[in-house]
């Protein structure tokens, strides 16, 4: 990717805040609290978009500071001003091109030695750090000690100790944004031998820059290719030299010279910690760490996820969201109130029958549109949300990711892949999206074939569990053959599909009780994101399928499908549930649910429609989000696969019902 693409002269160098709000980034590892402090900070005022040029998502929100409007940028996670992943090409994009007034590097108390390396390299960089020291409350369980103020007299940059889950020291961060000003940071000197290798390249570089130049230096000292092509741009002539000394420089020390540079810097920062940072003599361990064991340990991980996705999927998100909520929305309100108000309405106000039918009756936007998406999806997205929501600020996650990573392994994919494949349970769409977090191309092809094939979005989910929770053996059919398809796919692709699975690292942030602040933002800016995308989708698939019916589209559709449903053992009218979720997946389990409240389906029919219906084609909007992720050609042949695949499954599973007479 090439980063720094725009032009720039080797005097141009201002701010590009100048005039305008103050910027503030936050920068650090993942899992360090960022985020929770970005909302703390911003509140809904929120918009999250790709970076220019990029696939990476970036958060910006506004706050007013003492008085002060500022843009508040969540970056995403990095581990070092070096970057290794797109991730953090970005952030280290956002410190260089946009110049913020103010970055705040987040760190894990916990983890305090490991992190200030990166703290370190913001301050040669010369770039505006406040540091903020996350995380203390945990820190203090575990009977840790740190010397805020010592180290703040250490780094020569404001130091304020945190726990922003809790509220907990945001007042001083605001105060820190609003009063800060550049003041001359403490300077960190490397050894005789590396200072003059630094300095032998700084003093070639002309041009004034984001970063200061020994930072500069030491970036190109690694190989840094981005910073490389900046400096070769801006310096012009005057770059051969530099070159030239960068090239003698490490050839002099080729194999040892990011060994010594990462000693050295550790060798600082043991230094700085040095009456900081006080272990106790013997430590306490909490019953949050020992929960946070007993999550990654198979013995006890297993049966601790087995109860998560009981009581969280199934009695939450399925009886309590698609069963409850569902039947008091779309039974009681739309079907007893709404629907024959509404009809009556518009049969009054318009004379046309035909015009009648694109608002109310059989695929009306008003009494089908939008009683699928408020009535039937709504309830459903908001309680699995509300659950994700809940895991998340927990902590569960990462300790997810390590705990699935081994079985993960075997389908070419590393536990990191354990979140979009969550978050699918929510919208495919989303996750398709979020599947550019993974490291490697292959990985990114592999969770999007996966979950274009058997991971059912919310909606559909929440639909098939209130369908088939009241026969216990056909839901356990249904379970059994998406996690065997699932497995069995994802074993044979990461075999045929070419690459290695890159190595799998992940920081854990601690396990808490979520706070309910936390939970109701994320849950709201999600269900803001979700329902702004599917609404305009349901109204569409509407007005698409009335005009299917004037043009008897449909008819000729489910005439063409007959054989294919007469194949499976089922009747024609399934066929319009698929067509439906050709427009949306959730569509289409609603359509199964229309179906299967008229009693024309029994119980083996319901399991092949479910499994089959599951595993069917990705909706429209995910198939274009694939498309502009994975490209037109990965996006068809994964179509077009998990399309056959679905009904040859849905085929053999029926002749196994009928022999085997499990439903």
């Amino acid at each position: 990717m090439d980063v720094f693409k725009k032009k720039a002269s080797c005097h141009s160098n201002a701010s590009a805040s100048t005039g305008a709000a103050k910027k503030v980034a936050l920068v650090g590892n993942p899992n360090v609290g960022k985020s929770v402090l970005f909302n703390a900070l911003t509140g809904a005022y929120v918009t999250v978009s790709n970076y220019p040029g990029t696939s990476v998502e970036v958060a910006r929100g506004s706050a007013s500071i003492n008085g002060e409007v500022c843009e508040i940028i969540d970056t995403p996670g990095m581990y070092s001003l070096l970057p290794i992943t797109e991730e953090e090409r970005v952030a280290r994009e956002i410190l260089l091109k946009e110049s913020p007034d103010v970055v705040l590097h987040v760190l894990d108390a916990r983890n305090l030695e490991r992190m200030l390396v990166m703290t370190l390299q913001l301050i040669d960089a010369q770039l505006p750090v406040v540091l903020v020291v996350n995380i203390m409350d945990e820190a203090e369980r575990m009977g840790l000690v740190i010397d805020i103020p010592l180290l703040q007299e250490k780094l020569g940059i404001p130091v304020i100790g945190a726990a922003t889950a809790k509220k907990r020291g945001l007042e001083e961060i605001r105060k820190a944004i609003a009063g800060y000003s550049r003041k001359t940071h403490a300077v960190f000197g490397y050894s005789k031998r590396l200072e003059a290798d630094i300095e032998s390249v700084a003093q070639l570089i002309k041009c004034d820059y984001p970063l200061a130049k020994k930072s500069l230096a030491l970036l190109l000292l690694q190989r840094d290719e981005e910073v490389t092509a900046l400096i070769a741009e801006r310096e012009g002539e005057g770059f051969a030299a530099v070159s030239d000394k960068v090239r003698e420089k490490t050839f002099e020390r080729r194999e040892s010279f990011n060994l010594d540079l990462s000693m050295e810097r550790k060798g600082i920062v043991k230094g700085l910690l040095a009456g900081v940072f006080n272990l106790p003599d013997k430590r306490v361990v909490t019953f949050n760490e020992r929960l946070s064991r007993w999550a990654v340990r198979p013995l006890t991980g297993i049966p601790l996820l087995l109860i998560v996705l009981y009581y969280g999927l199934y009695q939450f998100v399925g009886v309590f969201g698609a069963g409850t909520l569902v039947d008091f929305l779309e039974g009681t309100l739309f079907e007893g109130y709404f629907n024959p108000w509404i009809t009556e309405l518009i049969k009054g106000v318009v004379p046309w029958e035909v015009i009648q039918e694109l608002f109310v009756g059989e695929y009306g936007v008003l009494t089908l549109g939008l009683r699928y998406a408020v009535g039937i999806i709504l309830p459903i997205v908001a309680t699995f949300f509300l659950f994700f929501s809940i895991l998340e600020d927990s902590g569960y996650f990462p300790r997810l990711a390590l705990l699935v990573d081994r079985v993960f392994k075997k389908i070419g994919l590393t536990g990191r892949a354990v979140i979009p494949i969550v978050l699918g349970f929510g919208c495919d769409t989303m996750a398709t999206m979020v599947t550019r977090t993974l490291e490697t191309v292959r990985e990114r092809i592999l969770a999007t074939l996966l979950l274009a094939l058997a991971i059912p979005c919310s909606a559909q989910l929440g639909v098939i569990l209130a369908l088939l929770s009241k026969a216990p053996g056909a839901l356990l059919v249904w379970s059994i053959s998406l996690l065997l398809i699932f497995l069995l796919i994802g074993f044979l692709a990461a075999r045929l599909v070419p690459g290695e699975t890159p190595m799998f690292y992940m920081e854990l942030p601690p396990m808490r009780l979520p706070q309910l602040s936390n939970v109701l933002t994320k849950t709201y800016t999600r269900m803001q994101w979700y329902f702004l995308e599917i609404l305009p989708l349901f109204i569409l698939a509407s007005v698409l399928l009335w005009i299917g019916k004037l043009t008897h589209f449909f008819e000729k559709s489910v005439e063409v499908m007959s054989p294919v449903m007469s194949m499976m053992g089922l009747p024609k009218d399934v066929a319009v549930a698929f067509i439906f979720g050709f427009f949306r997946r959730d569509y289409g389990a609603a359509g199964l649910y229309d179906l299967q409240t008229k009693g024309i389906l029994d119980g083996r029919q319901l399991t092949v429609a479910a499994v089959t219906l599951t595993l069917f084609i990705p909706c429209v909007a995910q198939f274009l989000v694939m498309k502009r992720e994975r490209g037109l050609k990965v996006a068809l042949a994964i179509g077009v696969f998990v399309s056959a695949l679905a009904f040859g499954s849905g085929y053999l599973l029926n002749q196994f019902l009928l022999v085997t007479k499990l439903v």
